[in-house]
């Protein structure tokens, strides 16, 4: 007898202790939320170390208030991480949604409307798991996905490239901009803008980054377990702190720095916190910003999942659906609460990992650990260069869209390289989500074209000639069908195989019929082989000959095939 114990994994009852303990696989234990506390709690400081500064550059670059992405931060550890299926995800605010981000509280006017979308993206998003759409991941192709991630980093550098400099000719010169067109004229107007102090400081935080990449930094014993962000923003903090002690001119400016809002307690803070503003029911474009959040945040989820799955060191494997539903409920928990929009984030998931975490916990106690600092610590969080996260939003624009990518995706051919290509450019000259369709019907092409370009063959001996119908003939083939039929002159013998088809288009289909139809009035003899749904004709030998039918159907060598075409 077979039963089933909690964790569904089936185990036989009526053998001995013994005989289990020695046929059985060895399963770790089913293991409770705080049992790692040794790994998890030391784990969980890496990760807030790594999310604190992303939180926040996240939330520059979209042109949101600041205290959004440590909200968003903060939503995405308590919440997602309790309802998670994942043992080592880690959730926040993500730099893949800032283009959406910004463009959308754009189009709908302000950020509290844009609220009311990201509650929206987060029920759709439930919804999406509760009908079971986690594998949509599955549905997209490489090469529109790592074009998705190159044109969101290409976007990002050029548009962090104003703040990293102090570029201040606008009255919103500290946000993202709101299309590639105005962040190349940013970038053209710079040489007679630049903050110098600002400058140097983000030129100083990318070293850093970049340094921390390298394998001798990261083989220091202690310097190396540091995370590369942190250490760039304490560069940015240091490098303010030196100049308001001996050049004071050189010093930052209060707008050149993180600004939030002073809370002492729960209370102070449920008053920082902006809310949605319903009344933006009535605007359409909010219900498409919705369905764009959703669709994108959960494509990015599930892309972020099955990344830090292949990480585990212990293989364990998250269930999709479940991430979806739990992202919808921190969606709409951040949007309430005036957050960005949340996803899984490969960033934080992969810090986790290799912090030793073994359990959510080390993802929930990050969450509380973001509320601590919001509490008690945003007096030094002000701080931090405007520019110090501005470099952190480089690096990560960098390593999305570096040029390594994109020799290697040329180098896959063109069926690779071309979906990639368009979808980059389909997202710089649009937006995200109709990037990613463009891009999707690009790469479809190609595998239209793969498909049909062997569904049919035709070779030719004499006045007898052999139409073999392959694997499965749609009607993207028609073309090259009526091409091939147009060969067949009067008093011709046509041979139709189609042993190897599984599949006929109707289309297919009847223009073989039309042509059959007409073929004895131009004295044309036809044989039909094996053909779906059709019954064998007979007596074609006899019209052109068995030994002229014997050779054309004899197998011959693909060159001598191909130059019978």
């Amino acid at each position: 007898m077979t039963t089933l114990p909690a964790d569904n994994t089936p185990h036989r009852t009526d053998a001995s202790p013994a005989t289990a303990n020695a046929s059985a696989p060895q399963r770790p234990a089913r293991a409770g939320l705080f049992s790692h506390l040794r790994q998890d709690l030391p784990a969980s400081l890496v990760v807030f170390l790594v999310a604190l500064p992303l939180c926040l550059g996240i939330a520059l670059a979209s042109g949101a208030p600041l205290m959004a992405g440590l909200v968003s931060g903060i939503v995405g550890g308590l919440v997602v991480g309790a309802l998670s299926g994942s043992h080592l995800s880690v959730s926040g605010p993500a730099a893949g949604l800032v283009v959406i981000v910004v463009t959308s509280i754009a189009t709908l006017g302000g950020y509290e409307a844009f609220l009311v979308a990201v509650v929206m993206a987060g029920a759709l998003q439930w919804l999406f798991g509760r009908l079971g759409a986690g594998n949509i991941g599955a549905c997209f192709p490489t090469p529109v996905i790592k074009g998705m991630l190159a044109a969101i980093g290409l976007l990002l550098i050029i548009k962090q490239l104003p703040v990293a400099f102090g570029f201040q000719s606008t009255e919103h010169a500290l946000r993202f901009l709101p299309s590639a067109a105005d962040g190349f004229d940013a970038v053209r107007h710079l040489s007679g803008a630049v903050t110098v102090s600002a400058a140097v400081t983000a030129a100083g935080a990318l070293a850093i980054l970049f340094a921390w990449d390298t394998a001798f930094v990261k083989r220091l014993p202690v310097v190396g377990r540091l995370p590369g962000p942190l250490v760039a923003v304490l560069w940015g903090v240091a490098y303010h702190a030196a100049a308001l002690a001996t050049e004071p001119s050189a010093a930052l400016a209060d707008e050149q720095r993180v600004a939030l809002p002073q809370v002492d307690s729960l209370a102070g803070l449920w008053s920082q916190f902006a809310t949605p503003d319903w009344s933006a029911l009535a605007n359409p474009q909010v219900y498409t910003v919705a369905v764009t959040l959703a669709f994108v945040a959960s494509l990015e989820t599930l892309l972020s999942l099955e990344a830090t799955d292949r990480l585990d060191p212990l293989k364990r494997v998250a269930p999709p659906n479940r991430e979806l539903r739990a992202q919808g409920v921190g969606n709409m928990v951040a949007g309430l609460l005036g957050g960005l929009p949340i996803t899984a984030v490969i960033v934080r998931s992969s810090a986790n990992v290799q912090a030793g975490a073994r359990t959510r916990l080390s993802a929930i106690l990050h969450g509380l650990l973001l509320l601590a600092s919001l509490l008690f610590l945003a007096e030094f969080l002000e701080w931090i260069p405007l520019a110090a996260l501005a470099a952190v939003l480089l690096h990560t624009g960098y390593k999305l869209a570096k040029p390594s990518l994109v020799m290697d995706t040329w180098r896959q051919g063109w069926g690779v390289f071309i979906p990639f290509a368009v979808t980059v450019a389909a997202i710089l000259a649009t937006d995200l989500l109709i990037g990613i369709l463009i891009g999707l019907a690009s790469s479809m092409l190609f595998v239209i074209e793969s498909n049909t370009r062997g569904a049919l063959s035709m070779v030719s001996e004499g006045s007898v000639h052999l139409l073999r119908l392959n694997k499965d003939v749609s009607f993207f083939s028609r073309a090259t069908l009526r091409g091939y039929l147009a060969r067949v002159q009067e008093g011709d013998a046509l041979v139709i195989d189609g042993s190897d088809c599984r599949f006929l288009d109707r289309d297919i289909r009847e223009t073989l019929e039309d042509f059959i139809a007409h073929a004895e009035e131009r004295g044309i003899h036809v044989e039909r082989r094996s053909m779906p749904g059709a019954a064998p004709d007979a007596g074609l030998s006899g019209a052109v000959g068995m030994s002229g039918l014997v050779a054309l159907l004899r197998p011959r060598p693909r060159a001598a095939a191909t130059a019978a075409r």
